[in-house]
């Protein structure tokens, strides 16, 4: 873990030099045309004043964040020496981290980030970066935890491997990505695509255990990638309908993110409250 979070924090610091900001918004927004297309709250603190992005949309995130860290924190809580509890935890809590961290960069404080002071606002920053950062490592994390629950053996030690090399690779794409910079190797779509391998892995190894074992376990993790894939899916299709600017010429904000961290709030729920109370550790190889 140690070497994990060194190599975390050395790609903040080379991020932070990188060329992110040569990489424009597009279409091309100003700071003042960044207020036109989305809503937004002002706050006056003291002498300052602070402006807040989305402000709906960043309290679904936000509380996202929270009930990730607390599903995260219960799984320590309740380890019970289970190395799948262990890596649970660790990963809800690296979710909620990201989550936090997406929604003061993407939509609450993105105005402070990314355009004020500047002529046109940038794509994105190191914020976005350490959040997908972080979301490969949580998904990752699930890997680990899945291994030490459906497999044994020489599987769970390839497990524990891939998900360790995923990692690795994905940090060294999130680099090269930043520092040429290359818009594809930073976005939200390579995410979802370096993920996916991880999400058939999920099915696989539950769906064969299930059918051999008709065990509980496996039927509930079953429901949560069956959850996410579907959270996924509505995000795709929302984002693809165009409805988000069709809403807000009409005056109402409800984008394709609200239904993504809406999807999330409600797996995490599950995880939390269904699926936490069967994830065990498992000697039974599939």
């Amino acid at each position: 873990m140690k070497k994990v979070l060194f190599v975390i924090m050395a790609a903040l610091i080379l991020t932070g030099c990188s060329r992110l900001e040569s990489i424009p918004y597009n279409p091309p927004q100003t700071p003042e045309s960044w207020l036109t297309i989305q809503p937004y709250l002002q706050l006056q603190i003291g002498s300052r004043e602070i402006l807040v992005i989305q402000p709906s949309t960043s309290a679904i995130v936000y509380l996202l964040g929270v009930i990730a860290i607390a599903a995260g924190l219960n799984f320590f809580y309740t380890r019970n020496n289970q190395s799948s509890r262990l890596w649970w935890g660790l990963a809800l809590l690296l979710w909620g981290l990201g989550a936090l961290l997406a929604g003061t960069s993407y939509e609450a404080f993105s105005y402070q980030i990314k355009c004020a002071g500047r002529e046109v606002c940038i794509w994105t920053s190191w914020w976005e970066i350490l959040y997908l950062a972080l979301s490969v490592a949580s998904v990752d994390a699930m890997l680990i935890a899945e291994a030490y629950s459906c497999a044994s053996g020489n599987l769970r030690r390839g497990l524990i491997r891939y998900a360790w090399l995923n990692f690795g690779v994905y940090l060294a794409i999130l680099l090269i990505g930043s520092l040429v910079p290359v818009k594809f190797l930073i976005s939200f779509e390579l995410l979802v695509l370096v993920l996916a391998p991880n999400v058939i892995l999920f099915l696989i190894l539950n769906g064969r255990r299930y059918a051999r074992l008709r065990n509980r376990m496996d039927l509930v993790l079953l429901g949560v990638w069956g959850w996410l894939i579907l959270t996924i899916g509505a995000y795709f299709i929302y984002y693809l309908s165009g409805l988000t600017q069709r809403l807000w010429a009409r005056g109402f904000w409800f984008t394709e993110n609200d239904v993504l961290h809406i999807g999330l709030i409600l797996w995490m729920a599950y995880i939390a409250l269904v699926a936490a109370r069967w994830i065990k550790d498992e000697p039974l190889a599939i």
